[in-house]
């Protein structure tokens, strides 16, 4: 891309007028040569030159600095490519981007660099290996803040991390991520409150477009995020509103609540809402953010996830509401508990997923234990799925999944319809998958699976209500493959018509299916091995 390209991604490289007006924000002079509290300060003003080529960073952090002395205000990025390297948020200070501002992340050799780039990954504790290396270190970031309060990030031009580093998976001795001066982060936040992030882009965001850690009051909206590996991390954070985003990540996970232990405690994620979100994994990189909408093709073979929540899970997730999003190509919707998480009232709702490759539904209680001796398995209880719809899905079924000894609770699933490809054989039927308790979580962790529309091991009180499963092609595995499953209702399904049973029941109790089209109504108290 030459420098036409960037602005055009940005917004455009129109006239610098004054942002007063499309901010919001009170009509004072924006540019104050003796700023005071509330006062607009210009990145130019501090040596800034926004010409693409010279490093603008330190007058950036000088900027910020001149605005936190003053008592607060709003850093502003005329139109202009901003080559940067670590730029350092403080408390009760904005950064506001003109449409035609971009922020770019500057180079660093593969070998690192004895001086500048970006500021040194910070020291952690014993707590470090709990989690993966891009979760234990804010600092070497395109933009960090620590321990702050009242702070933004606003207007409608462009980060673009294209400087930073990806993670290990593009280099797996981890070389990219630990050398002197790289950085693999876009925006990284820890310990910090009432914090906005609002209207700007996010081409190539490192391993994280945002990381928030510990971050309570936090309002994400209107973001679009082009990028290579996560979109939003959202990390033991507390009273969260994600809204409005468009996140395209084909190589890794779009949204990602977690609660790690990188903070050196467990701490639950909760209070969170994701809303009015498109989510999707099915285009190049950076043809989303400039409308060109080009199909990224099925280069790697392991789909990633589009929300998902509990890849890391200490600390827990509980009080979450996801609701009128759309999930398209990727893996779909991901709850998971394997490290001692306690999981509960989880509502997901006005969902439209398309070509998803994997599990539609994954709701995974394991028992990986990657923290602190001595922490019980977690649990998983009172979740709400309703109003999905699920088009072209692979060969798994949605899977609900607990370990012997401690079962998924609680999980009502309603209004739903799950067209599924279909196809499975009378071997696959047969199947009867291992528990994998410590296993990575994935919906590809079981392999094949018996069951066409929902596989259920390990669970307690299950309800289903006007549910439909329909296949493309003809499938010789059950509609529903339940196995040590205490309290089955289900009522008006409508299942695939053959030869394959409609449930394949193995130590299930207090069953009961009724108003079912072709099926008659009928319960069991104690059922071994049956099939419907």
């Amino acid at each position: 891309m030459d420098r036409r390209d960037i602005l055009k991604i940005a917004g455009g490289a129109a006239a610098v007028a004054s942002p007063l007006a499309a901010s919001g924000f009170p009509s004072r002079n924006p540019l104050s040569a003796n700023p005071g509290p509330g006062d607009w300060l210009s990145v130019r003003q501090f040596g800034a030159k926004g010409d693409g080529s010279s490093v603008d960073s330190p007058a950036i952090n000088k900027a910020i600095d001149s605005a936190a002395v003053a008592g607060g205000g709003t850093v502003y990025f005329p139109a202009g490519i901003y080559l940067s390297y670590s730029i350092r948020l403080k408390s009760k200070v904005a950064l506001f981007l003109d449409p035609g501002a971009v922020i770019l992340a500057g180079p660093t050799p593969l070998e690192g660099t004895s001086s500048g780039g970006y500021d040194a990954p910070e020291p952690q504790g014993e707590w470090e290996h709990y989690q993966d290396y891009g979760h234990n270190h804010w600092h070497n970031s395109l933009i960090w803040g620590e321990e702050l309060d009242n702070v933004a990030i606003t207007g409608t031009g462009l980060i673009w991390g294209k400087g930073l580093n990806h993670g290990h998976d593009v280099d797996p001795s981890g070389q990219r991520d630990t050398a002197p001066g790289a950085g693999n982060k876009a925006i990284a936040l820890k310990n910090c409150r009432n914090v906005l992030l609002r209207d700007f882009k996010i081409l190539e965001g490192g391993w994280f477009g945002v990381l928030a850690t510990g971050v309570d009051n936090l309002t994400i909206d209107n973001l679009v995020i082009d990028t290579v590996r996560d979109g939003i991390d959202i990390d033991c954070c507390r009273n969260v509103r994600v809204s409005n985003c468009t996140v395209n990540s084909p190589y890794d996970d779009g949204i990602c609540p977690k609660s790690s232990f990188a903070l050196g405690h467990a701490r639950p994620t909760e209070n969170l809402t994701i809303s009015n979100c498109y989510v999707t994994g099915a285009y190049a990189v950076g043809s989303v953010i400039n409308a060109t909408w080009k199909p990224i093709g099925r280069i790697f073979t392991i789909p990633h996830g589009r929300i998902k929540l509990g890849t890391e899970s200490n600390g827990g997730f509980r009080n979450i509401t996801i609701s009128n999003c759309v999930f398209d190509g990727g893996q779909g919707f991901a709850l998971e508990s394997l490290d001692g998480a306690v999981v509960e009232d989880i509502t997901f709702t006005g969902i439209t997923m398309r070509g998803i490759l994997t599990a539609p539904l994954f709701l995974r209680l394991g028992a990986r234990m990657r923290g602190p001796a001595g922490v019980a398995v977690g649990t998983m209880k009172r979740v709400i799925l309703s109003n999905i719809t699920s088009s072209g899905s692979s060969r798994l079924p949605s899977i609900l999944a607990g370990v012997p000894g401690h079962l998924i609770e609680d999980v009502k699933i309603s209004d739903c319809f799950f067209h599924q490809v279909g196809g499975g054989s009378a071997a696959m039927a047969a199947i009867e998958p291992e528990e994998r308790e410590k296993a990575y979580p994935d919906p590809m962790m079981f392999g094949d699976l018996p069951a066409t529309g929902f596989f259920a091991r390990h669970v307690r009180n299950l309800e289903m209500s006007n549910v439909e499963i329909a296949t493309l092609a003809p499938d010789k595995r059950a509609a529903f493959w339940l196995a040590d499953v205490d309290g089955a209702d289900f009522f008006r399904l409508r299942l695939p018509e053959g030869t394959a049973p409609a449930f394949d029941l193995h130590s299930v109790s207090d069953f009961r299916v009724f108003g079912s089209r072709g099926m008659p109504d009928q319960s069991f108290e104690n059922v071994g091995v049956r099939k419907i």
